[in-house]
């Protein structure tokens, strides 16, 4: 068990579960995009982790950006994303991989891929490390999903809770 603030966690997804979920999307990223260079776009700030271990499992060329924007607060979805950090690179003609730690509503990525379709990027790929089919109510398709998990409450390999807990390198569930 493990408190962070005045919330109780259990263990839920070990490192060794994480790394073979990554190293599979690394995996059929590097097939889809073989014959070009992508850019992973992370979302920030819950998928550090997670892209640093995919472009490691990712052998072949790639660049990196980021993207931050906000719609937690607490344990709950606020249902409003405000855009903090913009993008900054040209993506002409280029694929985009949107990289996000946890899809559950998708209102995130609902923003992030309106903002995408401004530019004149060739194609934009989505990649979650977690996906919550139960609550994901958007008709974006998500190209590559690392692990399906149920509507709980998640901390740990990049994700927070009140600030706290990014650095934990497994994955915690909100205990009932």
């Amino acid at each position: 068990m493990l408190q962070i603030h005045d919330k109780v966690f259990e263990p839920y997804i070990t490192k060794q579960k994480l790394s073979n979920a990554v190293e599979s999307i690394a995996n059929k990223i590097a097939l889809d995009c073989k014959n070009e260079t992508p850019l992973f776009l992370g979302v920030l700030n819950g998928s550090f982790m997670f892209c640093s271990d995919l472009l490691k499992a990712y052998k072949t060329p790639c660049e990196i950006s980021f993207i931050k924007l906000a719609s937690y607060q607490q344990t709950k979805s606020t249902g409003k994303v405000n855009q903090l950090i913009g993008l900054n690179e040209d993506l002409t003609n280029r694929t985009v991989i949107v990289v996000e730690d946890i899809i559950d509503t998708g209102n995130t990525l609902e923003k992030i891929v309106a903002l995408l379709k401004q530019t004149s990027a060739k194609e934009v790929k989505i990649a979650t490390l977690f996906l919550k089919p139960t609550v994901y109510n958007k008709d974006i398709k998500i190209d590559y999903t690392g692990l399906e998990i149920p509507n709980r409450f998640i901390l740990g390999y990049g994700m927070d809770y009140d600030g706290l807990g990014r650095n934990l390198d497994e994955v915690y569930v909100l205990k009932d």
